[in-house]
This record gives structure tokens, sequence and C-alpha cells, in this order.
């Protein structure tokens, strides 16, 4: 039965770190697309001096630094998820696949960025929020899947369902966004750096939620006990 287990473990960890390893191939080539729209401008006015052309196209490097950042989060946040993995099914790599699918867009919208963002700022930012709301979507499918299909290991099932209510929370997080960047372009911009931050260090942020939600429980019980004493 010990060998039986061990082989399934070891199958199990197989098939995950495939899953994991054809998905960072994936993340690497979406990267890969946003330094070529950077690489383009080199080629649209050879006239031009470096320094000048530059500073005529900053909101391309802009764009490039956000849109590398986004990719750089998801990544993180997706190999967080595997961490916790020990086994997969069919199922799972559909879900995984549409994780992938948010990826390889996202240099679109990049993109669209940093072309269109002095032209129409407020549909420009609520396009490349749209990508945000998916994100947070594809995020929590691939946790809720892997959580409520038992393909995690045991012991950090609890800690595992706080990155799931994370990805919850962002999902309403991303969508109220999309409606405030129509009305206040800063404000947007500040709700989305918090998000940055929030994602950007997914396994500290969820043990906090996790201690505060302990905190509550145990304040709870204190006034439970005091009013039966």
């Amino acid at each position: 039965m010990d060998t039986i287990n061990k082989t399934n473990a070891t199958e199990g960890a197989k098939e995950t770190s495939r899953i994991e390893t054809f998905s960072d191939g994936v993340f690497a080539i979406a990267i890969t697309l946003l330094i070529l729209d950077l690489i383009q401008i080199l080629h649209q006015q050879n006239e031009v001096g470096l320094i000048k052309l530059l500073l005529t196209h900053y909101q391309a490097l802009i764009a490039f630094i956000i849109g590398f950042l986004t990719i750089l989060i998801c990544w993180i946040n997706h190999h967080l998820v595997f961490v916790y993995l020990n086994k997969t099914d069919s199922y799972l790599m559909w879900v995984n696949g549409f994780v992938l699918l948010v990826v390889t867009f996202t240099p679109f919208p990049t993109a669209i960025l940093a072309e269109y963002f002095d032209k129409e700022t407020h549909v420009t930012l609520a396009f490349f929020g749209f990508n945000y709301f998916m994100m947070s979507l594809a995020a929590y499918s691939l946790c809720a899947y892997s959580y409520n299909k038992y393909l995690i290991k045991e012991d950090s099932r609890e800690l595992f369902y706080y990155f799931k209510l994370k990805y919850r929370y962002s999902i309403i997080y991303t969508f109220l966004i999309l409606f405030i960047g129509l009305i206040s372009i800063p404000l947007a911009i500040i709700l989305y750096c918090i998000l940055f931050i929030a994602f950007a260090f997914p396994r500290q942020f969820a043990m906090r939620i996790m201690l505060m939600k302990s905190g509550r429980k145990t304040r709870l019980e204190k006034l439970k006990r005091k009013k039966h004493n």
C-alpha cells in the first residue's frame, strides 16, 4: 500500500510539474511579446535622435513596465498555487488554459495603453482594467477548482482557502475599478497600485487575511464567554 501511495504521489508531482513547465513557457512568450512593441519604435523614425525618440514614446516605455509587472505578478501567483498542488486531473488543464489565455492576451491591452492613453484615457484604462478583471477571474477559477477538487496537500487546505478568498475578493475589486476609472483616473490608478502591492506578495497577504479572520473569531468567542458568565 505504501508503495502504491508513493507511486501515485510521484506521478501526481510529475503531472503538475509538466503543467507548470508548459505554463512557464507561455509566460515567457507573453513577456517577450511586450518588448516587440518597443523594438518597433526604433524603426519608425531613423532620422530622429535616440533621446528624443525615447522621450517622444515614453508612454510605450511606461506601458512595457506595467505590462511586464502584470505578467510577472501573474506568474508569482500561478507559481504559488502550483506549490501546493500534489495531483491533477484533465479538467485542471483546461482551467489552467484559461489562465494562460488571459496571460497571452495581456500584450494587446498593454499596446493599446501605450498608443491611446493620451487620446482616449478613460476608455483605454477601462479596457486595460478589464484585463485585470479577467486575470482575477482566471486566478480564482484555478485556485477554487484546485481547492474544491482536493488537488492540494491536505495539510495546506486552511491556508489555501485564504488564497481562494483573496482571489474572490479581487474579482469584485477589479470589477469596481472598471467603473471608477470612467469617473476618476487618479483614483483608479491608486487602486490599481494597491492591487499590485497586494498580489506581489500573495502568500503574505493571504496569511494576513487569515490572521485577521482568526483574530475576529477569537474576539467573538471571548464576547460569548463573557455573556454566558
